[in-house]
């Protein structure tokens, strides 16, 4: 909750906002708590005022949304602003994001912002706004919550709110990580700025497990070990004045000493920090903005459990979730016909050993690396089993156990891989202009090869693809009245970085494209064979592709006939560019 007052007048007494600003001018927003108004505010007042923006939810917890009604730039109309969230299995981000509107809570709607608002669903992975690179991973609190890795500028911030310790013994801050904390210190790795939650101190954590937040000990031992530049602990408690933050960040800096190699510092109100880097590549990676919700599709979880109250439990646990529940004695009662599990619950007390039960599990066939999450019990040998595994210990909520089921299911829930940016994206982009291609289709030109290609190739869809900065636009089409898509859907984006034809024979069941929503939705894309179209300087600008709503065969003869009808069209593309 947000505690204005004589006692918050130093760090601050809004929830939960940060702001982000690359040197190009990128701006992003971290949570949009009741801090939002007054960036709001500035930010209105600033010149020249921002008309693109974009808001990184870390989840939606009431703390971290309530400043969105209060946002001012999201009423002036021409703005464009994107939200990023992660989403889970029920209603839609932005029917989440606009619940505390409702007319029961509050006097106006969504619909009253003038703004054009966009909403994308994130899970973990690693994903490009403009300059910046941002690496997700799932937090540890009871909804699902992500920690954002901002890489831009050749420097590092990292933000991590609302945590908590995977292990409670983690929380004093003593003692080497492992596990699930120990992937959690690796995310941060060599960070130059760590915004990293720290509402309690270890002294007030056992009264305080299971409420989803770290312990300012834990959270510069987490910092300590993975090289962290800088610390600043932040969500301070509604019920820490300054005068306390003062005294607790006092502590430990003499716990440091003054050579210590991190420096730690209490977040506050309308501090302003520069970081820029000289680290020369922060690639991207597959970047992999996951945006489509996981829908009606069943995760897999097999509880191993001889318990009825904790079957009853995991039950209601899942009960609103897509999840289909296997609950079996031992492993021996199996199914093999059942389909196989993404995540496996078993429980600590089980008469046969928990660790026995989950070597053997892992000595089967395909379930090397599918996590296994212990329910109670005493599992002091978590880390044979690397970073898939995590121990809820006893007493846990529902709640609890949803948030941590959710959060391994998700994670390997969707398959849906945004193109990376060709590295020399900003050349093949000087090339494309110089055609000067008008963004309209119906030139005979170019149509007399979408036709060509349907009609050797049997397919119904035929497309002359150019990619641009944010889009793929057609040239020429055959079988769709669609002018342009996203780039982020574009099977073409990923076409482009193949020297030869690139095929997807059934892109349902492909890990790119399995959850794209033109593969999931119409057109419902199948099958795609797309040849790259190469100027003669060297710059891919697009494709000539076929498409079909089924899966098939593409054989070698195909894509030399394909190659050969594309390279017919680069010729005149070439006498264009001359």
């Amino acid at each position: 909750m947000a505690k204005p007052g004589p006692d918050t007048v130093r760090y601050g007494g809004n929830t939960s906002c940060v702001q982000i600003t690359s040197a190009s001018g990128t701006l992003l927003i971290i949570d949009c708590g009741t801090g939002a108004h007054g960036l709001g505010q500035m930010l209105l007042k600033e010149g020249p005022k921002p008309t693109r923006g974009h808001v990184l939810i870390s989840h939606t917890h009431w703390d971290h949304i309530q400043g969105i009604p209060f946002f001012a730039p999201f009423f002036v109309p021409g703005n464009k602003w994107d939200f990023y969230a992660p989403k889970g299995f029920g209603e839609s981000l932005r029917e989440t994001l606009a619940g505390q509107m409702e007319y029961t809570y509050f006097p106006i709607t969504p619909e009253a912002f003038g703004a054009e608002l966009n909403y994308n669903n994130l899970s973990e992975g690693v994903f490009r706004i403009d300059d910046i690179v941002i690496r997700t991973r799932y937090l540890n609190h009871p909804a699902l919550t992500i920690a954002f890795r901002i890489e831009v500028d050749g420097a590092v911030v990292v933000y991590a709110c609302d945590h908590e310790p995977h292990s409670r013994e983690a929380a004093d801050g003593i003692g080497a990580l492992d596990g699930q904390d120990l992937a959690h210190a690796e995310f941060l790795r060599d960070a130059d700025l760590v915004i990293h939650d720290a509402q309690y101190l270890a002294a007030e954590y056992p009264g305080k497990i299971g409420w989803g937040h770290s312990t300012v000990e834990y959270s510069l031992q987490v910092c300590k070990t993975a090289g962290v530049k800088q610390l600043a602990i932040t969500h301070h408690d509604p019920m820490r004045t300054d005068d306390a933050i003062d005294a607790l960040i006092g502590d430990l800096r003499t716990s440091l000493g003054p050579a210590a190699p991190i420096h730690v510092f209490g977040a506050a109100e309308g501090m302003i920090l520069d970081y820029r880097g000289n680290r020369e590549s922060l690639s991207d990676g597959d970047a992999a903005l996951m945006d489509q919700a996981v829908g009606t599709r069943e995760a897999v979880a097999l509880l191993v459990t001889r318990d009825e109250a904790l079957r009853t439990k995991m039950k209601q646990a899942v009960a609103d979730e897509p999840v289909l529940l296997l609950a079996v004695p031992d492993l021996a009662s199996i199914n093999e016909a059942a389909p196989p599990p993404g995540l496996v619950l078993i429980d600590g007390d089980l008469a046969s050993g928990a660790i026995a039960m989950a070597t053997a599990l892992r000595a089967k066939p395909d379930m090397e690396t599918v996590p296994i999450l212990f329910l109670g019990g005493t599992a002091a040998e978590l880390g044979n089993f690397g970073e898939h595994v995590e121990w809820l210990r006893a007493p846990f909520s529902v709640e609890y156990a949803r948030s941590r089921i959710r959060t391994w299911t998700m994670r390997g829930a969707f398959r849906w891989l945004r193109a990376s940016m060709p590295e020399d994206e900003t050349e093949r982009m000087q090339a494309l202009r110089a055609l000067n291609l008008v963004e309209s289709s119906g030139d005979e030109q170019f149509d007399r090869y979408t036709r060509i290609a349907a009609a050797l190739f049997k397919v119904p869809y035929a497309l002359v693809s150019i990619i641009d900065e944010d889009r793929q636009w057609f040239k020429a089409k055959h079988g769709t009245e669609i002018e342009q898509t996203p780039r982020d859907v574009s099977f073409c984006a990923h076409a482009i970085h193949h020297p030869d034809v690139m095929v997807v024979n059934d892109a349902l069941t492909d890990s790119r494209f399995g959850d794209n929503p033109t593969v999931i939705g119409p057109p419902n894309v199948r099958f795609y064979a797309g040849t790259p179209l190469v100027l003669p300087s060297g710059h891919a600008i697009g494709t000539l592709c076929i498409l079909d709503d089924r899966p098939r065969e593409f054989s070698a003869e195909d894509r030399a006939r394909l190659a050969d009808l594309g390279g017919l069209l680069e010729r005149e593309l070439a006498a264009i560019a001359a």
